[in-house]
């Protein structure tokens, strides 16, 4: 069970309406830890809101589109009275299906908007707290795809990449005033936007992980960082890192074609 004390009283869970959101939500209402729930979808945000709230705890929803320039501004201030001991940042905007050169530009900034920029302004807001109180977590939801570039999906993957790294520095700066910092890579999992985008899960020998494995794995590895990769993905991880790289890319271009059901 997460500790209160150390990652409390309150959570800011950004992408915290479904899928793997919603599963730390429901887990962190369990240890008694009050919510900031973030999200872009009133219908399933207000549905897990009153789910944990169920649980005896304190929750405070923000309906925003986290691309939106001022919406790491919109969170702080949701979160502005209180003392956050946890963020969460489990958004994450996605390029499946646009090639970059004739991709729309709009839709290529939004994905750097999200996964980027406002994922840089919430940890400078709330780590920086955590810094002064001396304790807490920043744990940021990472992707088996920022371990390679990948086709029609080069940004989203690049986004990921740089994800990784920038937890891997934040956990040195912040390890040195206990404060625990854990990018989580996930696979394929079973959430609402991978069936939306259509991947298929039935594939024969293809890692596909359920939410709420996800979310516990990542609460009880919060202080294993820098970098945890969940279910049996860590061997993929670990040869997507390696050399030479052409034929890596390559390789995982064509397991991708099988998920998107175009090979």
């Amino acid at each position: 069970m997460i500790d209160p004390h150390t990652y409390g009283p309150w959570a800011v869970i950004a992408g915290g309406s479904e899928g793997v959101g919603a599963s730390f939500a429901r887990l962190l209402a369990g240890a008694g830890i009050n919510l900031v729930l973030v999200a872009r979808k009133p219908g399933p945000l207000e549905e897990t809101a009153a789910q944990v709230r169920a649980q005896g705890v304190l929750v405070r929803t923000v309906q925003k589109d986290l691309t939106e320039p001022d919406a790491a501004e919109a969170v702080a201030g949701a979160a502005s009275d209180v003392d956050v001991g946890l963020l969460v940042f489990n958004a994450g905007a996605n390029s499946y299906g646009h090639e970059f050169v004739t991709s729309d530009p709009d839709r290529v900034q939004g994905v750097l908007d999200l996964n980027i920029g406002c994922q840089l302004a919430l940890v400078r807001h709330f780590g920086a707290a955590m810094k002064r109180r001396g304790h807490g977590g920043v744990l940021l939801v990472g992707s088996m795809a920022g371990f390679l570039g990948q086709a029609h999906m080069s940004v989203y993957s690049a986004a990921k990449a740089f994800g990784r790294v920038f937890a891997e520095g934040l956990w040195l700066e912040l390890g040195e005033h206990d404060v625990d910092v854990l990018e989580l890579v996930l696979g394929v999992t079973r959430t609402p936007a991978m069936e939306r985008a259509g991947l298929r899960m039935d594939l024969p020998g293809l890692e596909v992980s359920e939410p709420d494995d996800v979310a516990r794995e990542g609460l009880a590895h919060l202080a294993d960082g820098p970098v945890h990769v969940v279910g049996g993905n860590a061997a993929a991880a670990e040869k997507r890192s390696g050399f030479p790289r052409a034929p890596l890319v390559a390789g995982a271009h064509e397991s991708t074609k099988r998920l998107l059901g175009r090979g």
